[in-house]
């Protein structure tokens, strides 16, 4: 029987990067969880243990370092870019580079006088993410972009229904024309071309979800995402597909008639498992091939 090699990769993965800008007495930082991912010529390593041709993760690890210092991290999207052109463009046996960054939010400490200059706090658990891919070198180079969030956590406390769904003989769940609505929102969305001003574009994406989810009368989930794409989309035309991923974290009504209370939406049993996973993707007609820009180093794992 004949054996292949099929798709092959490596790389560095959560290189922990904390960049401190010291220019000014207000110092700022820059939280940081950098992977990287490597696709090329490196079939001898697998087959025969020849790594001549393979960079360390080691060497992906120090490089992480080294251009967080010499570029500096303006957005994470630019350093990400920087990063993955500089292995595709600089590495021989190269043929693909990816690199993801979550990036991890601080506010300031606040004093009765002010801010305090160099005393941070974190701020919350959502995240902040990009990924970016590089194929080839020079003038036949192709870029993708991801920009997004995760953990981003929502609720309304009305202003929710779900009814009229399907039924089958296991089905139990009432239908309910006011319900609790919570999530921990993941949204990626695929930039058209490699350059926006990243940080004004994510931050108004960031305010549309957030406005979306919280005005409109939803029905579903699946509803409120729709609605929260369709916005983006609208608003910025250098977006060219979007991508959430909502777990409804239920609010179930207490019952306590045991007592003689009537609980009238009040005491709810916030339930964090099993949870409804909710997901869609929103896409411009029109727009470019996304090539391997959804290509994870997950899809390895099964």
């Amino acid at each position: 029987m004949e054996y292949a090699l099929a798709d092959h990769q490596y790389g560095k993965a959560e290189t922990r990067l904390v960049r401190v800008y010291r220019d000014t007495d207000q110092h700022q930082i820059r939280d940081l969880n950098v992977s990287t991912t490597l696709r090329g010529d490196f079939a001898d390593a697998y087959s025969r243990g020849d790594q001549a041709k393979v960079l360390p993760t080691d060497s992906q690890k120090n490089t992480a370092y080294a251009f967080a210092l010499e570029h500096g991290v303006p957005d994470i999207e630019t350093y990400a870019l920087t990063l993955a052109m500089h292995f595709a463009d600089e590495i021989e046996p190269v043929h693909a580079a990816r690199v993801e960054v979550d990036e991890y939010a601080w506010d300031r400490v606040q004093l009765s006088g002010g801010d305090h200059p160099h005393a941070f706090v974190r701020a919350g658990q959502e995240v902040r993410t990009t990924t970016a891919t590089v194929i080839g070198r020079g003038t036949e180079q192709r870029v993708w972009v991801l920009s997004g969030l995760r953990d981003l956590v929502l609720l309304k406390s009305t202003g929710s229904e779900f009814a009229g769904f399907l039924r089958d003989r296991y089905t139990t769940l009432a239908e309910t024309h006011d319900r609790v609505l919570a999530t921990s929102l993941t949204s990626r969305w695929r930039h058209a071309g490699p350059d926006a001003d990243w940080n004004a574009v994510n931050a108004s994406i960031r305010q549309i979800l957030i406005e979306r989810f919280s005005t409109v009368h939803s029905l579903a989930l699946q509803q409120s995402l729709w609605e929260m794409g369709k916005a983006v989309l609208a608003a910025h035309d250098e977006v060219a597909e979007i991508r959430l991923s909502a777990p409804n974290k239920h609010h179930f009504l207490v019952d306590l008639t045991a007592f003689g209370l009537d609980n009238r939406g009040e005491v709810f049993h916030a339930d964090d498992r099993p949870y409804g996973l909710i997901q869609c993707a929103v896409q411009r007609e029109d727009a470019p091939a996304a090539g391997p820009a959804w290509d994870t180093p997950g899809s390895f794992a099964g």
